[in-house]
């Protein structure tokens, strides 16, 4: 059995110019992780959150109350790599190291998909949202049928209508006419909350430290003038984005090669390969 974890980071809004402070790119991502290794992906994580919040540990009544403290991605590591203090920069970025060896060693695999924005232009974000989330299951089923096994999808919850319409874009593909898309995956996606699943708060960190701002340095540079765009994320992308292609899920369908981290630029048409250059 696998669990494919998604989270986002970005928003759904139109970006109504390239000097709009509404962030300039949607990212969601699948974490799927190997039911063997949940238990300890869980303790090595919350081990990791001490050592990088000691303060903060040692006021807790209990150890296992430190899941409920989550480290963002966005406050608390994207924005210390942006900033001139050389201590936070250097706990951001060994924190990252950390993490990212932890996914490797218990064989982690992602699926992540990027929207880049291009001002002005109109686009339906629910919609957008709704794919995204189908294009993971998509990819999580293949992953499936590689395995022989099944698969369950666990999102990070965001409101009732949202969850509803995003969990029927998954039924109606599930019990079509023409048969199930998604026939390893057992059930639609479920719903948790960040402060309860450890995997959803490593899902977020990828998305919001890692994948977004790799991205914005990659395809809005020169493009968007706003906080979302840094000349520091360069460190980032020179150090992780090809650590990231490595661990995403890849294949070959007969045709050409599917997978991978998929990129939708809307203001060059620029390929995946931008994020790695």
């Amino acid at each position: 059995m696998f669990f494919c974890y998604i989270d986002e980071a970005g928003c759904t809004g139109v970006l109504p110019s390239a000097t709009s402070d509404v962030q300039p790119i949607l990212v969601l991502c699948g974490l799927v992780i190997p039911e063997t290794s949940l238990i300890e992906l869980t303790q090595e994580f919350l081990a990791l959150k001490r050592q990088f919040n000691p303060k903060l540990a040692s006021k807790l009544r209990h150890d296992l109350d430190i899941v409920k403290h989550e480290i963002k991605g966005a406050e608390d590591l994207r924005k210390p790599l942006r900033k001139s203090n050389r201590n936070n920069y250097r706990r951001a970025i060994g924190f990252l190291d950390k993490l990212l060896n932890l996914m490797e060693k218990l064989d982690c695999k992602l699926i992540p998909n990027i929207y880049i924005k291009a001002p002005s232009k109109q686009f339906d974000g629910k919609a957008l949202y709704a794919r995204s989330v189908q294009f993971i299951n998509s990819h999580f089923q293949h992953f499936l049928m590689e395995k022989a096994s099944k698969g369950i999808v666990i999102a990070d919850s965001r409101n009732h209508e949202l969850n509803i319409g995003v969990s029927h874009s998954i039924f109606t593909q599930k019990f079509k006419a023409s048969g199930d898309s998604y026939p390893n995956i057992v059930e639609m996606p479920l719903y948790g909350h960040s402060d309860n699943h450890v995997a959803l708060q490593i899902t977020d960190i990828i998305c919001s430290a890692l994948l977004f701002p790799i991205a914005s340095h990659a395809y809005c540079t020169e493009h968007i003038k706003s906080i979302h765009v840094n000349s520091k994320y360069e460190k980032l992308q020179e150090r992780y984005a090809k650590r990231l292609k490595h661990m995403s899920h890849r294949y070959f369908d007969g045709e050409r090669y599917r997978g991978g981290i998929t990129v939708l630029d809307e203001i060059e048409k620029r390929s995946a390969n931008k994020f790695f250059e």
